[in-house]
């Protein structure tokens, strides 16, 4: 498989005839894409090309900036910020036609581009009338009854004439934002970041809903909905915890310096430590590292520190320190950064490396300690903005829980 995805990037970068021919550019303007996935069906997303370098995609509210784009000849290879994957094409006209690439994973998604859709373009082209509105929250089970792989959701979604917006939050975190439309009786939803692509197709009564869940063209599941307005999920602060006998934690991994540096290090000695299990690879974790970023840098002078531990599908370790290099220096991270794993993401091999914990259920969770080194709380997932108050009501509370750590022991 490796073979045929450097076979494949070879042969787009030499397919030019001509090699000293003047390479084609991208259009200002905006072009629908479209990822082909499963049983012929369509995942598209639309970005917007301001200049021959710089372009942005669209999900929702969400803009994506990308501003690493080379051209070779007549190919094109778009590359979204921090994550892996990237688009390799070449141009046919004012088109592009090519690959969504996953190198790591060994995924190659078929993509298409069109150039000069009407802006603002819908994503999806409803053909009939919404027959429902599907505004409001849903209480969801994706693949009901299969054992180990049914788990539970929470979608909320808001309808205007035929456009839907909205997410389905899990246990775990979220689908970011999803953008779509109502065809009819049909909810056709997707989103594209770069590090996944989803599409969401389900037919739709006034109260219920039964479809089908894609990601990319690996994986699809079933999922059902209905209607209930007061659906909760089960608190985050619950799922993670530790083992009987255990009150605190202990690691040592390196950096990308390849230093190793310990929980026990003088920087954390009598601070206040939220500890971090993401990846590079991980949409919810970016969001996350994105607020903890920020929150950091605006309270260093407090006695709070920070620290990630970095779970990592590259195959080697130079590999998984350049990600995380990558991600450190787009997003502005000053806290350090651990290379846990590498190799796989696979989450029963995390919980080995901290065996005091129940399990590893979700990137991102985060362990908060507090000064004396004791955990005080495991929160499961992440709800980022596209989640709308839930991701205010989180960041109330973990700025006055960490508050309440901090005055500790003050008189």
């Amino acid at each position: 498989m490796r073979y045929f995805l450097g076979l494949l990037v070879v042969l787009i970068a030499i397919s030019c005839k001509n090699e000293t021919a003047k390479a084609n550019k991208l259009k200002v303007g905006t072009y629908r894409a479209v990822l082909e996935v499963q049983d012929n069906e369509e995942l598209p997303f639309v970005f917007e090309v301001e200049s021959e370098n710089k372009l942005k995609i669209f999900n929702a509210e969400e803009v994506i900036e990308v501003d690493e784009i080379e051209y070779r000849n007549d190919s094109i290879f778009i590359t979204t910020p921090v994550f892996e994957g990237y688009i390799a094409a070449t141009f046919h006209g004012d088109n592009l036609k090519g690959s969504f690439i996953k190198e790591s994973l060994d995924r190659v998604v078929p993509f298409f581009a069109e150039y000069g859709r009407p802006s603002p373009a819908l994503r999806f082209e409803a053909s009939t009338k919404p027959e429902f509105d599907v505004s409001g929250v849903w209480e969801t089970v994706f693949s009901q009854g299969i054992e180990g792989d049914e788990y539970i959701a929470k979608g909320i979604f808001e309808q205007q004439g035929e456009k839907v917006t909205g997410t389905f939050r899990t246990t775990t975190g979220d689908y970011r934002y999803l953008e779509g439309v109502m065809d009819g009786d049909t909810m056709k939803l997707s989103t594209f970041d770069g590090a996944h692509a989803f599409l969401f197709t389900a037919k739709v009564s006034d109260s219920t809903m039964e479809g089908t869940f894609y990601s990319g063209n690996h994986w699809k599941e079933p999922f059902v909905g209905k209607r209930n307005e007061n659906y909760e999920l089960p608190s985050a602060n619950e799922l993670t915890f530790l083992k009987e006998g255990y009150d605190s934690i202990d690691f040592t991994f390196p950096n990308t310096s390849d230093e190793m540096v310990s929980l026990k290090d003088y920087r954390f000695k009598d601070k206040v430590v939220i500890v971090q299990i993401m990846g590079t690879w991980c949409p919810n974790c970016l969001d996350e590292s994105k607020y903890y970023a920020d929150y950091y840098q605006k309270n260093k002078g407090k006695d709070v520190e920070f620290i990630a531990l970095a779970f990592e599908y590259a195959k080697d370790k130079e590999t998984a320190y350049s990600r995380i290099n990558r991600l450190q220096s787009k997003i502005g991270i000053d806290y350090p950064i651990l290379l846990a794993q590498f190799g796989t993401s696979n989450k029963t091999k995390a919980q080995e490396k901290l065996p005091m914990l129940n399990h590893v259920l979700s990137y991102p969770t985060s362990i908060f300690i507090d000064k004396k080194g004791k955990v005080r709380k495991i929160h499961t997932g992440f709800n980022g903005p596209a989640t709308g108050e839930k991701y205010t009501e989180f960041k109330t509370e973990f700025e006055n829980f960490v508050a309440e750590l901090l005055n500790e022991g003050k008189p």
